[in-house]
């Protein structure tokens, strides 16, 4: 098979040839954020999931369709380690500035980058926004300091610009779990306030499955602003789509068995799909693509994942990290119960916590209910026998 026409993408966040299965989300999602332009309620998507099941592909699909409608977006996405002003000021500056080269009248967009100034002199508090503005403050706008409150400012002088425009300013933020909580509560104030007026200023974003509970903590009314959609493996028949659509694009084709082989291997997960699929049209010498070339495939597959996909992440941890995962990957998938990783250690439950928490921190593990924990990676548990094979 020609390795020119092969059509699977893997990559981080790289949209695959065949969106499958996701029409229904991305439909009830563009039809929340017309009806925000429009000063309407509605309730746009919060994605979360474990790795590789398609968050950032979907959002960035759902940032395309915006955009597509005249949307003005601000697209971040978190890191960990840094504030909240300081990854949003010059996000919203940029958009601001873009908003501004619309032809209607333009004073409600130099108001709102007047509480844009106001507010980056929260710069004194977090010392990771670095960025001046060159445009006047207004006193009493966004400026007291206190987070929340100027947040909430600033999100009202930015839905009045839109508005003002005839458009809607669209936050799209990728890892939104690694917003501290104090300040993903102000996120969310600054919102509601945002909507209570009906203006239109939103969110879609996406984090791993804790962030459902972080932005509950936050604030309790979190679930009536946003859709949380819970984004996970790919049914059998959109599964085989993904295999199969783009193949049959090529002129190609591929055996039902092999398909079969391909849902086994990857359990549904998109970016493992990406993965079998790329490495069995590399493997096959001819069309159709067999379970034998699959077979063949899920070699160089895993030894593909083993170097990246899973290794980026193993090589940040540290040993005692390193321990508690391979004590939680020989039980199995999971999710387990904290007192049996403990026990799998041979330890008490209180002398591991702080490795499970910064595990937590780190977006490694999660706590699906009380006193378990899960993988955030699915097929780690069987990576982590493979890199440590003696426990």
């Amino acid at each position: 098979m020609d390795a020119r026409r092969n059509p699977f993408a893997p990559g981080a966040g790289t949209r695959p040839p065949e969106l499958a299965g996701r029409d229904a989300l991305l439909e009830r999602n563009a039809v929340a954020l017309d009806r925000i332009r429009a000063g309407r309620a509605a309730r746009p998507s919060v994605l979360y999931g474990l790795r590789g099941v398609g968050k950032t592909v979907l959002l960035t699909a759902m940032r395309d369709a915006a955009e597509g409608e005249g949307m003005a977006i601000v697209a971040i996405e978190a890191p960990e380690n840094r504030s909240l002003p300081g990854i949003l000021v010059p996000a919203l500056r940029a958009t601001l500035l873009r908003l501004d080269r619309m032809k209607q009248a333009s004073d409600g967009v130099k108001r709102a980058l007047r509480a844009l100034a106001g507010f980056a002199k929260l710069k004194v508090k977090y010392d990771d926004l670095e960025m001046g503005l060159d445009f006047d403050v207004e006193p009493g706008l966004a400026d007291s300091g206190d987070l929340e409150a100027d947040l909430a400012d600033l999100m009202v002088a930015i839905g009045e610009a839109a508005r003002e425009k005839g458009s809607a300013v669209v936050l799209v933020i990728d890892e939104l779990q690694y917003v501290p909580e104090e300040q993903l509560a102000a996120l969310i104030s600054a919102l509601h306030r945002a909507s209570q007026k009906q203006l239109p200023v939103t969110m879609i974003a996406a984090g791993l499955p804790q962030l459902v509970g972080q932005m509950g903590r936050a604030k309790s009314y979190a679930e009536r602003l946003f859709e949380f959609v819970s984004v996970g493996p790919l049914d059998d028949p959109a599964a085989r789509d993904a295999i199969r659509l783009p193949i049959e694009r090529e002129g190609e084709a591929i055996d039902d068995a092999a398909l079969d082989a391909i849902g086994e291997q990857t359990q549904g997960y998109p970016y493992f799909l990406q993965e079998w699929g790329k490495h069995s049209w590399d493997t096959a010498d001819a069309s159709p693509i067999t379970e034998d070339d699959v077979a063949a495939a899920t070699r160089s597959a895993l030894a593909e994942l083993d170097a990246s996909f899973f290794r980026v992440r193993f090589d940040r941890l540290t040993p005692a990290e390193k321990r508690y995962l391979r004590a939680m990957a020989t039980l199995g998938a999971g999710p387990h119960r904290s007192g049996d990783v403990a026990d799998a250690l041979g330890v008490k439950v209180s002398s591991v916590a702080p490795t499970r928490n910064s595990l937590i921190a780190k977006g490694m593990l999660y706590s699906p209910a009380h006193g378990d924990t899960a993988f955030t990676v699915p097929l780690f548990d069987a990576f982590m026998r493979r890199v440590m094979p003696e426990g």
